[in-house]
């Protein structure tokens, strides 16, 4: 409890803030609900073909790249980039035009 409300009768009258629920935020964020851009582990590509293509696609840089290579490597999976999906869609389909496993989830 509050120190100011110890001392209060409990028949005194309290004011109550009353919080309203913006819901047009939520509905807002339901709409532009992120998604992850997940590179999925194989035995074809290589490193280098896989960094290149986080570079030239996602717009990674080189190190950034070859983190999420080496965490697809070693996890089997990794999201890569997130964002909406009318974002990531294009980086996706530009992925599997490579060879690379890719999916939005």
């Amino acid at each position: 409890m509050y120190p100011d409300m110890m001392n209060m009768s409990p028949y005194s009258t309290v004011a109550h803030t009353q919080i309203d629920i913006d819901t047009d935020v939520l509905v807002a964020e339901e709409t532009g609900l992120i998604q992850s851009l997940i590179v999925w582990n194989d035995e074809v590509n290589t490193f280098d073909w896989v960094i290149e293509s986080l570079v030239d696609i996602c717009n990674h840089t080189p190190e950034s790249a070859e983190q999420c290579a080496l965490i697809v490597h070693f996890s089997g999976k990794y999201a890569v980039k997130k964002g909406d999906f009318d974002t990531l869609k294009p980086m996706c389909e530009a992925l599997l035009d490579r060879g690379i496993s890719a999916t939005i989830g």
